[in-house]
């Protein structure tokens, strides 16, 4: 029998961080000494009072459905949160729990976007920005953030992107892949060309709490009511408490979207698993020591390696201020060393030099290459390490 895929599915393009996963642990199969910076997620197992919670409400009985935006004990935790983080006031009716910040993205994108709307995408992206935004119908619009402007784009960026048919546009500050922050003063100026213009800001915060070098993260929604009003806010657990395995994220924001997308999540997931957000309660609940020690991990290895890792020839990169990728520019050390491309380059990498790393073209540039450093010290240094002297080695 002939089977036809739809072509919403057809039409989406393979992920580049799961082809490249693929390869290094089909290498470490056959006995290489594989070393993976690939990995979107914290090195740190959950902490344990989440863990304790979570087996609690199932020893408890809590296994059974919950409401389809979420428990409401999440929910104010998730409020309250807001609170104290932003300022932010937030009602439940304008909360819903999601199956993951990536579900919360999906969800939204669904019930926002007719056929034909277009979604402002700034350059570099986050892989499933686009691909959402194309499943949805709607049409993902490119402004490119330029590498002398910290990989961020500019109001005048902005506006010119704008069209009739623009419906939203997408902020991940910090950033995935560069790890880049932008500043109050810069969202202010971006806020202002989205509410002349009225177009609707998906701000993604998910890296909020990784935030180094003294910086302070702001949320666009934080500095005004009409920015607030403007804002859908995207967040979650996974990354601030090393949960990325428990599925619990969540949208902020205007009460008749938040309500569609609890709709639509009726007839999806039902509800997003129930064990994990009573784990999530005590996530926002319980003690956040182990925020600050992440952090303080993620910022250590940054300053050792970054600095190692900008003297490897050909290679130029901008200092993150958040996250936890390098996303340095390869370009050059591609060309060096007779390559035709760096996705090829990034190819060598791995088979040459036994070190995984996901090329920039999955990101919407090419010239660059994504390094995470949620990996130990020890193998973050034997990579970079590994990355130099091949380089060293292959110059033409």
């Amino acid at each position: 029998m002939e089977i036809q895929l739809a072509q919403r599915v057809i039409a989406l393009t393979p992920s580049t961080t799961l082809a490249i996963t693929a390869k290094a642990k089909e290498l470490k199969s056959q006995g290489h000494d594989v070393i993976g910076l690939g990995a979107g997620e914290p090195d740190f197992n959950t902490p344990q009072h989440i863990i304790d919670a979570a087996v609690q409400s199932m020893n408890e009985g809590h296994t059974k459905y919950t409401p389809s935006a979420g428990l409401p004990a999440l929910k104010k935790e998730i409020a309250a949160k807001f609170k104290k983080d932003q300022g932010l006031d937030y009602d439940p009716s304008e909360i819903i729990v999601t199956s993951g910040a990536k579900h919360g993205l999906y969800t939204l994108f669904q019930v926002l976007l007719n056929e034909g709307d277009e979604v402002i995408i700034p350059i570099p992206y986050w892989v499933s920005y686009p691909e959402q935004v194309k499943l949805a119908g709607g049409v993902p619009v490119y402004a490119v953030g330029k590498e002398e402007n910290e990989y961020k784009i500019t109001p005048e960026q902005l506006s010119e992107s704008i069209t009739d048919r623009t419906k939203a546009v997408i902020i991940n500050s910090p950033s995935n892949p560069t790890g880049m922050l932008y500043s109050a003063d810069e969202l202010k100026a971006l806020g202002d060309v989205c509410l002349n213009h009225n177009v609707l800001i998906i701000s993604d915060e998910i890296y909020e709490k990784l935030v180094y070098g003294g910086h302070k993260h702001t949320s666009i929604a934080e500095l005004s009511p009409e920015l607030k009003e403007q804002t859908i806010i995207i967040n979650g657990v996974s990354k601030s408490h090393s949960m990325t395995g428990w599925r619990i994220g969540y949208a902020a924001g205007n009460k008749e979207i938040i309500k569609a997308m609890t709709n639509l999540a009726s007839h999806s997931t039902s509800n997003p698993t129930t064990t994990a957000q009573y784990g999530s309660i005590a996530a926002y609940a319980g003690p956040q020591d182990m925020l600050a020690e992440m952090r303080e991990a993620f910022e250590h290895r940054l300053n050792i390696i970054y600095d190692k890792l900008i003297k490897i020839p050909g290679f130029t990169c901008v200092k993150p201020q958040g996250a936890f990728y390098l996303f340095p520019n390869v370009q050059k050390a591609a060309e060096q060393t007779g390559f035709e491309n760096v996705d090829d380059f990034a190819k060598a990498l791995l088979e040459e030099a036994m070190v995984a790393v996901i090329p920039g073209s999955g990101f919407g540039s090419p010239e660059n290459i994504r390094l995470s450093y949620a990996t130990s010290l020890d193998l973050l240094e034997k990579a970079v390490e590994r990355m130099h002297s091949f380089v060293e080695k292959n110059m033409k």
